[in-house]
């Protein structure tokens, strides 16, 4: 999905990818260093969401879940007021661009299992053993 998604940003915000050094980029490295290392739960980066108002409303709300916890997409689909939204829900997420730093690794399938993750279920399970909220339930397991 990487160049459906750099095409929806450069078309949304009018623009082009430039190489250039940058101290945004530069701090959400460091940012992305910390996180790692388990020395950061709270990403403090300025961020323009390009997207529909529907998956703004998604990131913003996925943003939300604090470090060490999961909701799922039920979960989320009632925080947005509609219980039947379960699959745009799903699609807002797999539409994000900046995981990690906007946590779609949080949302987990309402049975316990790890479903969609665009890096990767592996690498969802090593985000969310980092956060020690795997297993969640000691019941979570890969379902593909």
């Amino acid at each position: 999905m990487r160049k459906s998604i750099d095409n929806r940003i450069t078309t949304a915000l009018a623009s082009e990818y430039i190489e250039e050094p940058s101290a945004i980029i530069d701090e959400t490295i460091h940012q992305l260093e910390l996180y790692l290392k388990g020395e950061l739960k709270v990403f403090r980066l300025p961020i323009l969401l390009a997207g529909t108002d529907f998956q703004k409303k998604v990131w913003n709300a996925l943003s939300e879940i604090p470090w060490g916890t999961t909701n799922s997409y039920l979960d989320l689909s009632k925080k947005l007021g509609n219980d039947n939204a379960i699959r745009a829900v799903a699609s807002a997420n797999g539409a994000n661009a900046i995981s990690i730093i906007i946590p779609c690794h949080r949302i987990i399938g309402s049975d316990g299992k790890l479903v969609g993750y665009a890096g990767g279920l592996n690498a969802k399970k090593r985000l969310l053993e980092l956060e020690g909220s795997y297993p969640v339930n000691n019941q979570l397991s890969l379902s593909f």
